[in-house]
Parts: structure tokens; sequence; C-alpha cells
């Protein structure tokens, strides 16, 4: 018993530093921020990093590593995008709050489809359930600012407007990017895990 005890804390302290590297990875991806005319929401790297950290640290691992990353903001600490003049839990109120609220969902999502190895019975390629994964956690990234945005201007053709069209075509080379990153990176990360 005491041995499984001992051997257990190491696995545990793996975990919570991934949950720790996978909040400061976002909050490193949020200072990478470009304004955009027209938009109070900014071009940031934040949606990547967050599907990155959802599909390497696992669907629980991912969403807590979230949850640390907002309740870090909402304290105050500077994490957030510093394009937005917002702080703490006003952050979530403003027209950014809709996304970071659904950066947990959107981990766990990812985190929960991309699962190394196949399933036994399942066909498809990992890469395809990757990409699927990672479009999933997209969307709801993209659903919860939109929504956020919606009750915010009033109107859901503005607010796409303000807060999903601009963003598309930068969103494809996210998806590209984290594709080509957890279809190599998963298996071992999750196995370190």
């Amino acid at each position: 018993m005491e041995q499984e005890l001992v051997q257990s804390r190491p696995v545990e302290l793996r975990k919570a530093i991934g949950v720790v590297l996978g909040a400061a990875f976002v909050a490193l991806a949020a200072q990478i921020s470009v304004p955009l005319p027209g938009t109070p929401v900014p071009m940031t790297l934040q949606p990547l990093a967050v599907l990155l950290v959802g599909g390497l640290l696992g669907a629980r691992l991912g969403a807590a590593s979230m949850v640390l990353y907002l309740a870090l903001g909402i304290a105050g600490l500077p994490v957030f995008t510093p394009t937005v003049p917002l702080l703490g839990v006003a952050r979530l109120l403003g027209p950014t709050g809709g996304y970071l609220l659904a950066y947990p969902v959107a981990a766990w999502v990812v985190g929960r489809v991309v699962t190394p190895g196949l399933a036994p019975g399942v066909n498809t390629p990992y890469w395809a359930r990757v990409a699927v994964g990672v479009l999933c956690g997209l969307v709801l990234i993209h659903l919860g600012g939109l929504a956020q945005l919606a009750i915010l201007t009033g109107d859901i053709s503005g607010a796409a407007r303000l807060g999903t069209l601009p963003f598309l075509l930068g969103d494809l080379g996210k998806v590209a990017v984290a594709l080509a990153v957890l279809t190599k990176l998963t298996p071992a990360v999750r196995a370190r895990l």
C-alpha cells in the first residue's frame, strides 16, 4: 500500500505540473495580441493554445488547466490579453468574456476526442480524430464568443461580424498547426501523465 502511494505521487505531481504549464502556456499566448480595426476582439494565439492544452493533457486535465487560467485572470494577474482594458472578473463580462468562458469546455472536448490510439472497433485514422476534436473545440470557442457578443450588442449578425468572421482565415492556420502538433505529440505526452 505504501509503495503504491509513493509511486502515485510522481504521477500526481506530473499532472499538477501539466495543469500549471497549460495555464501558463495560454497566458503566454494571450500576450501575442493584434487589435483588429472595427472589432473589440483582438486576434490572439489563445485559441490555438487552448486546443493544444486540451489535446495534450486530455479532457480532465485540460479543462482544469483552463479553469486555473481563468482563476488567475479573475484574481487580477496579467494573464489575459493586454489589448482589452478590462481587469479581473470584468473581463468575463466584456466583449471577450464568452471566448474565455468557453475555454474549459473546449479543452475538455478536444481532450476527450483526441485520444491516442484507436478504440476497439474504430477504423478512423488518428489524424481524423484529431481534426474533429480541434474543429469542435474551435467551434465551441467561437460559440462562446458569439453568445457573449450577441448579448452585449443585441444583434447576432452584428456579433458574428465582430467576433467570428474576421478570424476565420487565421483559424484555418490554427487548425493546421494544432493538427500537426497534436498528431505528433499527444501520444507521448499522455503516456507520461
